[in-house]
């Protein structure tokens, strides 16, 4: 990771290690703009592919993650996200954690809801988000930051 990268990114998470002993490669990739976006879903795209993600499994995850960067730069002023590729023994996966140092998530509960936005959009980001993989969690503390965890498991 660059030396700029972890300097604009010091909000701390368990969630970071959660899943370390399954971890097989990390990949870290700036979140601060419409080309990271880009990149990203490309990223993800290869490691879903190269753990053989059926097309919809693949799309789904390409389509969170899309999400919840966009979140990550709308939301919490950019960030960052860790690519992982894991593995568990008896599966494969695709991990991705997306975190900022925001201003936080004041009411997760509501902020979860289907239909709520603070941005003018659908309000389809984070619930939307979480039922298209299969590990989702959130550590979120009103200003310092957001981290966002996803798992999408090979079926």
């Amino acid at each position: 990771m660059s030396a700029a990268l972890n300097q604009a990114v010091v909000f701390e998470s368990d969630l970071f290690e959660r899943h370390r002993h399954f971890r097989t490669d990390r990949a870290t990739l700036p979140l601060r703009s419409d080309e990271d976006v880009v990149g990203l879903r490309k990223h993800v795209r290869e490691r879903a592919v190269a753990i053989a993600l059926s097309l919809v499994d693949q799309t789904k995850l390409v389509t969170a993650a899309s999400e919840l960067a966009r979140n990550t730069i709308k939301y919490g002023g950019g960030g960052m996200v860790h690519l992982d590729a894991l593995e568990d023994g008896f599966r494969k996966g695709v991990g991705l954690i997306f975190v900022d140092s925001g201003p936080g998530i004041p009411d997760l509960d509501l902020a979860l809801r289907d239909g709520y936005t603070t941005g003018g959009g659908l309000g389809l980001g984070l619930g939307g988000s979480k039922r298209l993989v299969d590990e989702f969690d959130i550590d979120t503390r009103t200003g310092e930051g957001t981290a966002v965890s996803v798992i999408k498991w090979k079926r």
